[in-house]
């Protein structure tokens, strides 16, 4: 039975715990030296635009600015690769069915000022190959061509994008394109998260990725337009800009630990210039990145 003294000595320990100091109850929160959560004080967001972030396996999605649909650009990609390989999976190291490159992927090379990359018609690239294109050198005639080859056409395979956005929970974002040329494609930082989150789920798409660069046979060694890999714990995720979007990163970073840290800054100098908004994001990704991965950690062991 409860004694009024056991009651009372109960109680003087609630107090004290709930009267910690905040860095002493948000110490409490980290095991193993490694992060398991983020405090939303001092986050060192983006002085413009958007962005989000959260902790794998936290359940936290901290944001900031206002989540309003905008151009996404090249994030489009992102759903691409992911729409492609729910209907054609691949396993790690599979190179998948060899895909015919038509008149029009080839065409479409260098048209219009696109991020674009040569290809010959009639040459079988394998899925591997062009999910390459796809995502390091960011070739929006590569995407068009995937969707080509998934669906039949890119307006049945857009269907596709949408109907997976709305799996996801991503209720306000709106795929027009595959590629993320078109401005009406668009999204928020908190969406992208979503969609980041089942992304590096795919073995084969998070090995592509992390990828600085690779050789693609007939077309040559191409690089990822994402310049952070390898610096601050980052290993993805996709790069995205033009002139009405600006400067977009979807990333995931590695912490301390096993965990990932994944991120979405989106709308960085909008109605600049693709390359000054890209830049723009990039700098801000990594200050954000940083900073997250800064902080103190406890030296508890984890359970």
């Amino acid at each position: 039975m409860w004694t009024a003294a056991g009651a009372l000595l109960l109680l003087a320990a609630l107090t004290a715990l709930v009267a910690l100091p905040r860095s002493d109850r948000d110490t409490s929160a980290r095991q193993d030296g490694a992060l398991t959560e983020i405090i939303a004080d001092d986050i060192p967001w983006p002085g413009e635009g958007q962005a989000a972030v959260t902790l794998e396996g936290s359940g936290q999605v901290l944001t900031h600015g206002a989540q309003r649909p905008v151009p996404i650009a090249s994030l489009t990609k992102v759903m691409t690769a992911y729409v492609v390989l729910d209907g054609h999976p691949l396993r790690p190291g599979e190179e998948g069915p060899r895909i015919e490159v038509d008149p029009r992927a080839a065409h479409e090379a260098g048209v219009g000022g696109e991020s674009t990359v040569v290809v010959t018609p009639g040459d079988r690239r394998t899925e591997r190959e062009l999910l390459h294109l796809l995502l390091l050198p960011s070739a929006n005639n590569i995407a068009r061509l995937l969707a080509r080859w998934d669906a039949g056409s890119e307006e049945a395979f857009v269907r596709k994008m949408q109907r997976a956005a709305h799996d996801l929970g991503m209720r306000d974002t709106t795929y027009t394109d595959a590629s993320g040329i078109s401005p009406t494609t668009t999204s928020t930082a908190a969406d992208q998260l979503k969609l980041a989150r089942e992304a590096m789920r795919l073995p084969v798409l998070r090995d592509i990725v992390a990828t600085r660069e690779a050789t693609v046979p007939g077309v040559g060694r191409v690089a990822n337009s994402n310049t952070l890999l390898g610096t601050s714990g980052v290993v993805g995720l996709k790069t995205g800009s033009s002139t009405p979007a600006g400067g977009n990163l979807l990333w995931a970073a590695r912490t301390d630990g096993t965990r990932l840290l994944l991120g979405a800054v989106l709308h960085q100098r909008a109605n600049t210039t693709p390359a000054e908004g890209l830049t723009a994001a990039l700098e801000a990704s990594r200050t954000l990145i940083d900073g997250l991965r800064a902080r103190p950690r406890s030296t508890g062991s984890e359970g």
